[in-house]
């Protein structure tokens, strides 16, 4: 199944992003978001803070529109929910509130199809990558944010990936950026999407 562009017909696109602290939950979220911002959308990413530490569950929110989005809260019903941290498929439910037509992105080795056995899901679409080992094959640590924004971008079609390859290159020059570049295109070319 290929990507889809995202259908801004009913206004506004909603994302939660799920993960721990200090795993780039929020640099992923600003990733997408600076993407959607240098194609032309309005935008909106912010984080969800509390006293977390690093390790403690953590999410971060994204509006994308083609219009001036003039709602102030937190995202309750999102369109698309990214989990970058398998280990929190234990602790929440990461289908909570997503949309009937929705996509749900996750770090996992299960496919979609026991994804939707897990969580019910009858509807919308489930998007799969083995993010973690990308991240330890390529980077050789635990950074698997951006292979799983890979996968998000690569399924949902919310920006072109060499929009947010870019703007991960623009932020992370060099090695590094080199690095999660392969890293994503890797996801990019790995991920199932149901």
């Amino acid at each position: 199944m290929t990507a889809m562009a995202l259908d801004f017909s009913k206004g506004i696109i909603e994302v939660t992003w799920h993960g721990r602290g200090g795993q780039g939950v929020v640099t992923s979220n600003q990733m997408l978001g600076k993407a959607a911002l240098s194609e032309g959308n309005y935008i909106q990413a912010f984080p969800e803070f509390g006293p977390e530490r690093t390790g403690a569950p953590v999410r971060a929110f994204l509006r994308i529109s083609k219009k001036p989005i003039q709602l102030y809260s937190q995202v309750y019903q999102p369109d698309i929910v990214v989990c970058i941290d398998p280990t929190l498929l234990s602790v929440v439910n990461p289908s909570e509130g997503l949309k009937k037509d929705g996509t749900l992105v996750l770090n996992t080795t299960l496919t979609p199809a026991q994804i939707r056995s897990k969580y019910g899901l009858k509807s919308g679409k489930v998007v799969t990558v083995d993010a973690s080992t990308i991240a330890m094959q390529i980077l050789g640590r635990p950074f698997y944010n951006m292979p799983t924004l890979a996968a998000a971008v690569k399924a949902t079609g919310a920006v072109k990936m060499e929009t947010v390859v870019a703007e991960v290159l623009s932020r992370y020059p060099g090695k590094v950026g080199e690095l999660n570049k392969k890293a994503m295109e890797r996801a990019a070319s790995e991920v199932n999407i149901e």
